[in-house]
């Protein structure tokens, strides 16, 4: 029997036991997601008398910092995914398609941008590139010359250009794997080679990789607000939104506008990428990692590889380092290195901020442990059921990845204002529960991706062969398929925590006092002075060691599994 049967036999169709597993989710995507985002909306449309009015709308363009804040916000985000592509696209062609000695370390340093908020390392590299900083200070003296890396909007393109850059390099090297060997091979033979053959063949057959690497980069970039806000760049539309409700209030139509613009472009970036591949056929007859053999690089053309290899991971790595410097410095100020070096920013934080170190642990254990237990929910009933209208749940959760920070904080005051939560004795979006639902809903589309795959990878007879023992399917799914799915499950909780705990668009707004405040916000707080810079450079490098902490603990407890299952295949 295929495999479509079976699957199809061992599917409920919609039972009773589908629509209690389903209730919960929806809920929790109706209430925290689906609410607060049409409050948003609706707020921004509203005439105050129950009507609805296009007056705001009209208000938010005849004001020229309103006006000029959008365009910022959109060459900021093109600039940046301009500057991603520069660096990334040559990096996944080399990797991909020659060997070299370092590939698979060139590589794993590529994605670790990733690991660090764009926020985080914007300090350290104004201290590096900025105006006075290392590099102009040295070209300076060699050359005479300073190059405005930092200055403004500039400022904002470089940083977020180089921490989102891994996006489009997962995703391109991921499409250079998958193209046929013999295309290039025949182009190579018609007499295409170099850049031609690149131009011709094979950036053509891997644009869907590299659409999808560049949508993401985009919106993320158009959504940050921690970036620009240390960086004191505010004419843009995440600052000027946190700018309008922190100053003038809650009740102000233009920061309502401005969410409404700011999700309207999130979605319509996703949208245009996928409408750039739709129609067009990229598939090939056989997957291009084996078939095609990396070429060796000789002569001119390998120092020129090297000289980028070297000059990208200089980049990649500058970030860390300047912020591992500076959380290490006495005194760093107009000089290449710093004057003197003290462990006492690191002594300060854990004695000050030792809080917020386990505010961040418990908020984002809480609300990875939501994603996963609703991932599975999810995935089970998209892959085991034909409940009507399972797709809606997958769309429903995915929605949050189109949602900015700021946007769901701005819905989440103005949908639960006056809630009060009888448990913690007062309102809702004045305690940590709504920064932990918050990061719950941000990351939920992380677990169900992970949880998807999973189940994915789970044969439909192996629960079949569990329910012909006299297992139902509520013992199957807890003694069979949940043990199956936990390298998917621990992967969504582990992505889960490691970007929530570096949050900050939605932590900025709802985080009201300090007692509440993760690390994230205290790291955004110790930027607001020259003085406390060492302290916020030395909460980044904690935050920075909780999120690899997670990661390496996560890959040793999937090797562990994986010898587990061996080890019990072998000895049956």
């Amino acid at each position: 029997m295929s495999a479509a049967l079976r699957l199809t036999r061992a599917a409920p169709a919609g039972g009773g036991g589908a629509w209690l597993l389903a209730l919960p989710v929806v809920t929790f995507i109706v209430v925290f997601l689906a609410w607060p985002v049409a409050t948003v909306l609706y707020t921004a449309f509203a005439d105050g008398q129950g009507g609805f009015t296009t007056g705001h709308i009209g208000a938010f363009l005849s004001i020229s910092l309103m006006r000029e804040a959008f365009v910022n916000s959109v060459i900021v985000a093109i600039g940046s995914v301009a500057l991603a592509t520069l660096i990334a696209v040559p990096l996944a062609y080399l990797t991909a398609r020659f060997e070299f000695r370092g590939a698979a370390l060139v590589q794993t340093l590529g994605v670790l941008p990733l690991v660090m908020p764009p926020f985080v390392g914007a300090v350290a590299l104004q201290l590096l590139f900025g105006r006075n900083g290392s590099i102009n200070l040295l070209l300076g003296d060699a050359f005479g010359i300073r190059i405005p890396f930092m200055e403004g909007l500039n400022g904002v393109m470089f940083v977020e250009g180089l921490h989102y850059f891994p996006f489009i390099l997962l995703n391109l090297v991921a499409a250079l794997g998958n193209i046929d060997g013999a295309m290039e091979e025949a182009a190579q033979n018609l007499g295409s080679h170099g850049f031609r053959l690149f131009r011709r063949v094979v950036f053509p057959l891997a644009a869907p990789g590299f659409v999808a690497g560049a949508a993401l980069v985009f919106v993320k970039v158009f959504d940050d607000l921690g970036t620009p806000l240390v960086l004191n760049v505010t004419n843009m539309l995440a600052p000027q939104a946190y700018l309008r409700i922190t100053s003038v209030g809650i009740e102000d139509p233009i920061g309502y506008v401005i969410a409404l613009v700011m999700v309207v472009f999130s979605i319509a970036a996703l949208a245009l990428s996928a409408q750039i591949t739709k129609g067009r056929d990229y598939a090939t007859l056989t997957r291009g990692g084996t078939a095609l053999r990396k070429r060796p690089l000789t002569g001119w053309n390998a120092m020129l590889a090297y000289g980028w290899v070297l000059l990208v991971l200089a980049l990649v790595l500058s970030p860390h380092l300047g912020l591992l410097l500076l959380s290490l410095a006495k005194v760093w100020s107009f000089s290449v290195l710093p004057d003197g070096y003290t462990l006492q920013h690191f002594a300060l934080v854990l004695t000050d901020s030792s809080r917020m170190i386990g505010n961040t642990l418990l908020y984002c254990t809480l609300a990875a442990g939501i994603d996963v237990v609703l991932g599975t929910a999810i995935a089970y009933l998209l892959l085991r059921t034909r409940l009507p209208g399972r797709q809606w749940l997958d769309w429903g959760a995915s929605a949050a990845l189109a949602i900015p920070g700021i946007v769901l904080a701005i819905g989440f005051l103005r949908a639960f204002r006056g809630l009060e939560l009888p448990l913690i004795g007062g309102a809702l979006t004045a305690s940590w529960i709504a920064i932990m639902l918050a990061y719950a809903v941000r990351r939920l589309p992380y677990a169900v991706r992970s949880c998807v795959a999973a189940l994915q990878q789970v044969h439909v007879s192996l629960e079949e062969a569990a329910q012909n023992l006299g297992a139902n399917r509520r013992r199957t799914a807890r003694r069979v398929v949940i043990p199956l799915m936990m390298g998917g499950i621990l992967a969504g909780f582990v992505t889960s925590f490691i970007t929530a705990a570096v949050e900050l668009s939605a932590t900025i707004l709802l985080a009201t006092t300090e007692s509440q405040a993760p690390l994230s916000y205290g790291i955004y707080l110790y930027n607001q002075s020259i003085a406390t810079r060492g302290p916020a450079a030395a909460l980044g490098v904690i935050a920075i060691v909780i999120v690899a902490l997670g990661t390496y603990l996560s890959h040793l407890l999937l090797e562990a599994r994986a010898g587990g299952a061996k080890f019990a295949v072998d000895t049956e």
